[in-house]
């Protein structure tokens, strides 16, 4: 297992906090490839594992992803295919920003041989760890939340229409987590000044779908925020110490309601 494609550190609760569009980092050997719109690395799910700190404190474990998802998204299939069919996304070792700007100087994207080196390299060492952490969750407590953090600009024309709500909760229509866990999440949104949708324009990526398995002592929760809601959506991407300030405590209701709903059916 390659260690440097992730960051890690283990907790002692039945949580797993996974942030795989966190890195900023492109290998030399791909950064010679793309355009200097890719080295600011917009797309970037910033700060998150600074706005998640509360989950390490309370015992939980995170991975967080080294390397930037233009090297390759590891929240994509492996094969590629579309987890939104008819709607514009970006594909697993993305050819172009959220906006549309191209990433690579040719116009083009990586060869299949390329796409290869990167899986091996980067995706399979995140998957294989995120795995290996999973089941030893599953082991220890019976059952375990595995909570998927992602965070995008608030108003992106291609991808959908409007502004998006600040909160979007994703459990692929229900099939990913035990339905008392969302009634648990949605139950700590009472009250709070945030808008919020579940399973709307974003129902969980690909690793809520592959991994959150109820049935087997899985449960897995995406949460993509609106990053107006803690940070500058505009380079340098700056934190915003004020905004986070006032959404941490409501996303730390949600994840440790969705835990504690956990707890309840893993005895």
């Amino acid at each position: 297992m390659t260690a440097d494609a992730f960051h890690f550190q283990q907790g002692r609760i039945p949580l797993l906090i996974s942030i795989p569009h966190l890195g900023t980092e492109i290998p030399a050997d791909v950064r010679s490839q793309l355009t200097d719109a890719a080295s600011e690395t917009a797309d970037t799910d910033w700060h998150l594992d600074r706005l998640y700190d509360f989950a390490l404190r309370a015992g939980a474990s995170m991975l967080g992803a080294r390397y930037s998802r233009y090297v390759i998204d590891l929240n994509r299939p492996a094969s590629g295919e579309s987890l939104y069919p008819g709607q514009t996304t970006t594909g697993l070792c993305p050819t172009e920003t959220f906006r549309g700007v191209p990433l690579y100087r040719d116009g083009g994207g990586p060869q299949p041989r390329e796409v290869q080196r990167r899986l091996e390299a980067y995706w399979k060492p995140y998957h294989a760890k995120l795995r290996e952490e999973l089941d030893r969750l599953r082991a220890e407590f019976g059952a375990m939340l595995l909570w998927e953090a992602h965070s995008i600009a608030s108003v992106l024309p291609r991808l959908f229409e409007g502004k998006l709500p600040d909160l979007n909760i994703g459990t692929n229509s229900g099939a990913s987590c035990d339905g008392a866990v969302v009634e648990a999440i949605a139950g700590a949104l009472d009250g709070q000044p945030y808008s919020w949708v579940v399973d709307g324009r974003f129902k969980g990526g690909y690793i809520t779908r592959a991994y959150g398995q109820p049935d087997d002592g899985i449960h897995a929760v995406q949460l993509e925020m609106c990053q107006s809601t803690y940070m500058d959506e505009d380079a340098p991407f700056a934190y915003r110490k004020e905004l986070a300030d006032a959404v941490q405590p409501v996303v730390e209701g949600m994840v440790m309601a969705g835990d504690g709903a956990v707890g309840l059916l893993g005895r």
